[in-house]
């Protein structure tokens, strides 16, 4: 890689210079770049250099600005017929946190630093969470460019938002006298709906793709097999993790033998269609049937005061769930058949969730007694 310094005149007669440093990249190319500054140009050299001995330099020539190769990354993902609700989310990522701060920048000129910056803008400017998708947004987006050749590493791979000092917010779960109630107010059409998911811990996508063939009355299971996104449109489950099978109590079977005989007719075979037979809509299952459940239930908070005095329900669907799994923890259930049950990926995910639910006091001083005895006997 050799440096030497150029002359010229500019146009009016004044003289110019410039330091070019000529060099052949990881494929034996010879390229070339000008700097005002010899020392700019001895640093260029000697980091370049390193990136070509290691096979993982990008001329500028060859490289595209982060804005354009995130363009390119939610074309693979709509190409790849992903869900349409994962689609907006990548396209709100990258026009409203990375067009925005670093979209200018040149994946070439990218470097761990510039992305460690782009980390602290977002932390200062947007929340936490949203500061960890739009670094795994750009990780992503670097990933599909490396594999398109269009940059020869992704230094956003281990450029991480640290969860922080504030504990994760406790999942909020309904009472056992809230759970009774809703079940004792709830419709005989709705009443199977929340039963199931009472009982199983499946999440409102999977319960409103769910197919009567994926429910084995007889064996007392309910088995996951695909799911309905937010435009009601059927698809597999997020995750492998998501494809499972739950055991259903009797209270659960019985209600659905009894459903079955009156549930709407529906060609997808689903067995909470809406009243045509199609995918309830998230939207509407929860204002016309579950938000309104609850206020009838007394599950619910007064809002207001007066004569304009209102209620609110208190819990998304997603809280049955939480009180499904927290019930499976009360009763002393192993956490990796815990982490299958809920679909989880992963048995921190399920620690992190339902971690705080995990403790027996009476248990553990059972085990310390024991293990006194043991080590003293």
């Amino acid at each position: 890689m050799a440096i030497r310094k150029r002359t010229w005149a500019a146009p009016d007669g004044t003289p110019r210079q410039a330091w070019l440093v000529d060099y052949r990249d990881q494929a034996g190319k010879r390229r070339s770049k000008q700097f005002a500054r010899k020392r700019d140009a001895e640093q260029w050299a000697a980091d370049t250099n390193w990136e070509v001995a290691r096979g993982v330099h990008t001329p500028d020539s060859q490289s595209v600005t982060v804005a354009a190769a995130a363009k390119l990354w939610v074309k693979r993902a709509e190409a790849e017929k992903r869900e349409r609700a994962t689609i907006e989310q990548y396209e709100g990522l990258v026009r409203l946190h990375i067009e925005p701060l670093i979209g200018g920048e040149k994946l070439s000129r990218l470097t761990r630093p510039k992305v460690e910056a782009f980390r602290d803008t977002l932390l200062e400017t947007r929340s936490r969470s949203l500061a960890t998708k739009a670094i795994r947004g750009l990780s992503m987006i670097l990933g599909d460019s490396q594999r398109r050749g269009l940059v020869a590493q992704n230094v956003a791979r281990d450029v991480k938002v640290d969860k922080g000092d504030r504990k994760r917010e406790r999942v909020e779960i309904p009472s056992k006298a809230e759970l009774k109630a809703l079940l004792e107010h709830a419709d005989d059409d709705f009443r199977p709906f929340v039963t199931l998911a009472i009982f199983s811990g499946l999440r409102a996508s999977e319960l409103r793709g769910l197919r009567w063939q994926d429910i084995d009355l007889k064996g007392a299971t309910v088995t996951v097999t695909q799911r309905a996104d937010k435009y009601c449109v059927i698809g597999p489950p997020k995750s492998r993790a998501g494809r499972r099978s739950v055991p259903l109590p009797p209270k659960v079977v019985s209600e659905l033998k009894a459903w079955k005989l009156r549930c709407p007719v529906s060609e997808l075979d689903l067995a909470f269609p809406n009243k045509a037979g199609n995918v309830q809509d998230y939207g509407h299952l929860l204002r016309r049937r579950f938000y309104p459940l609850q206020i009838a239930a007394g599950v619910s908070d007064k809002v207001g005061k007066g004569d304009k005095a209102t209620y609110k329900a208190r819990y998304g669907i997603h809280a049955l769930r939480h009180a499904a799994a927290s019930a499976w923890i009360a009763q002393g259930i192993d956490l990796k058949r815990l982490q299958v049950w809920l679909g989880h990926s992963s048995i921190e995910l399920t620690l992190d969730v339902y971690g705080h639910l995990i403790v027996d006091p009476a248990r553990d001083a059972e085990l310390m007694a024991k293990a006194q005895a043991e080590l003293l006997s």
